[in-house]
């Protein structure tokens, strides 16, 4: 009996000790690493130690046991900072490729895992004396994340048609959307499923008569089922399926910025730079102009502009009617005695994209940054050569790497991947910023969470439009529902689509690894939980530990609220 409950009092205290040095994980009853029995026993002979027994002026074993204490604990909370430590590999030290005396901006990680352009053997000729091939501002053309999304308000939204609903017995909730444009005598039809919507046109004249809705589902997909649809008759309904169409469609983007000086290896490193120097002042200003936060009433990509928490100043852009915010490591608030910077990496964590600007010769390590959420860096070190002493030119190199299941992107990088004039490394930079973090969400993290929040909004749409309607109609048994303005409107406790529409864009998702369980995004539809008033802002602490996961919006996976929250 004594014996159950000493073991009782070890797991307690065990949990407890790992709680502050590992942000909840039990390391002694998660792990594969189990600790030393005599070390566990250490921390145990201590804390059992009666208080009245404590002499710590006169027993030297106790001031002993005291120092010993205080040791383990110092231990147990450094490995964590141990185990995101990103070693310099040291095969590669050893295997180094060299351009003209330099190192290559960027090494993959030893375990692999990220695809890097251009390729290492390729780098050995570049060279800002050589031809310049590829530089083409013409074909920097920026990629649509959903080239669909806009149909419904451009070919619908303004004309006289008709939308119907169904729930499918083994594709789910349904939307098809139905116009009849006479002039050109044919149907344009829009079908909405869970894991994508199918937009077809169909010229009058293959119909002997109008065809039913029924039908055109099962024109644009074969595995329609269901033979009956309800005619949505809800007045606000165009209101509805716009959003629920363009939930994807944002203007505002938002990327890091780390500063690498020459010897830095280290995420610890990397993000502890405050000093920045001019060559690193001069790059900034190419990407874009730096603003003072404090009142602004630009896209704030999560940052605060109210109460200075976030830094004083940071750098913002406007790019082909994009607004662009970018968290600079170096102005964001910096924490003495914390490696782990939380206050800097909780934004640049949290991004999807982040440029690396190399100041000296040290390559970038791709896998550096523990991160959940950051798939894709452009690394841009600016080019010493005769060239540039000569004519007063400054020539930047740019490379690029990406988690293995990121597909590739646009602009292509040009042969060498040099740049001397600034406004054309400006437009490609930003043009491949925005393309690389489009493209970041086809990776398989962010597809499969994109997919659950998509079935999700698309459950909640359907059960919208199908009670609503019925409500216009007369149903007895709906008519406690509430207004359509408080639902539209938001107003503390109300569901409604547009509530779990804004639910799904801004609340943060609070672990990221557990992507593979869809109750947690269906929650965010089902479970209607209570919003504060300023509803979508995040209530992540500094003492969040990495790697991050408490991103923004599973829709948007980023921190970009509603034009609503950001203007």
């Amino acid at each position: 009996m004594e014996r159950e409950k000493r073991n009782d009092m070890s797991f307690s205290r065990k949990r407890s000790f790992t709680f502050g040095a590992y942000g909840g994980v039990d390391r002694f009853t998660c792990g594969d690493e189990a600790r030393p029995e005599s070390v566990e026993q250490n921390i145990l002979d201590i804390l059992d130690s009666p208080a009245t027994e404590t002499k710590p002026f006169l027993s030297a074993g106790s001031n002993q046991r005291g120092t010993e204490l205080f040791e383990i604990i110092e231990k147990l909370q450094g490995s964590r900072i141990d185990e995101q430590r990103c070693a310099f590999p040291p095969p590669l030290k050893s295997q180094l490729l060299k351009m003209g005396g330099e190192l290559p901006l960027i090494l993959p990680p030893k375990l692999g895992g990220y695809w890097i352009d251009p390729p290492l053997e390729k780098l050995v000729d570049a060279s800002p004396t050589l031809s310049r091939r590829g530089l083409d501002p013409e074909s920097y053309d920026i990629m649509e994340r959903d080239s669909e999304a806009k149909i419904y308000h451009e070919f619908f939204h303004s004309r006289y048609h008709h939308s119907f609903t169904a729930v499918d017995p083994s594709l789910g909730p349904l939307v098809l959307s139905v116009c009849l444009e006479e002039e050109e005598k044919r149907l344009r039809v829009i079908l909405r499923m869970k894991e994508c919507s199918l937009h077809g046109v169909f010229s009058v004249s293959l119909f002997a008569n109008m065809p039913s809705a029924a039908e055109l589902a099962k024109m644009l997909c074969d595995s329609v089922t269901v033979s009956r649809f309800e005619v949505v008759s809800y007045l606000k309904a165009p209101e509805l399926i716009t959003a629920f169409d363009e939930h994807r469609v944002s203007p505002n983007f938002k990327f890091g910025i780390l500063y690498q000086k020459d010897g830095q290896l280290t995420e610890e490193d990397i993000l502890s730079n405050n000093e920045e120097s001019e060559e690193f002042k001069e790059f900034l200003s190419i990407l874009g102009e730096t603003i003072q936060l404090q009142g602004f009433t630009g896209f704030r990509g999560g940052l605060d502009v109210c109460h200075g928490q976030t830094g004083s100043d940071a750098v913002f852009t406007s790019f082909h009617g994009r607004e662009i915010m970018f968290h600079v490591a170096t102005k964001l608030p910096f924490t003495e005695g914390d490696p782990q910077q939380l206050q800097r990496k909780r934004h640049i964590g949290n991004d999807i994209v982040a440029v690396v600007y190399q100041e000296g010769h040290t390559p970038f390590l791709s896998d550096v940054i523990s991160s959940h959420f950051l798939h894709c860096f452009l690394v841009v070190r600016r080019v010493r050569r005769g060239e540039e002493e000569e004519t007063g030119t400054v020539a930047y190199q740019v490379s690029v790497t990406a988690r293995e299941d990121v597909p590739p992107f646009g602009p292509v990088l040009p042969d060498p991947p040099i740049f001397t004039n600034r406004s054309l490394l400006r437009e490609f930079l930003l043009t491949k910023l925005i393309n690389a973090e489009i493209s970041c969400y086809k990776a398989e993290r962010f597809s499969r969470l994109e997919l659950r929040t998509r079935s999700s909004l698309l459950e909640s749409l359907q059960a919208e439009l199908s009670t609503r309607s019925q409500c216009m109609m007369g149903d007895p048994t709906l008519s406690s529902l509430p207004s359509s303005e408080g639902v539209r409107g938001g107003s503390e406790g109300s569901g409604g689509f547009i509530e779990n529409f804004k639910r799904a864009i801004r609340v943060r998702s609070h672990s990221f690894e557990t992507l593979g369980v869809p109750k947690k995004i269906g929650g965010i539809v089902t479970q209607k939980p209570k919003l504060s008033e300023k509803d979508g802002e995040s209530d992540k602490s500094p003492g969040n530990k990495t790697p991050f996961t408490d991103s923004v919006g599973p829709a948007e996976l980023k921190d970009q609220a509603s034009p609503q929250e950001e203007t």
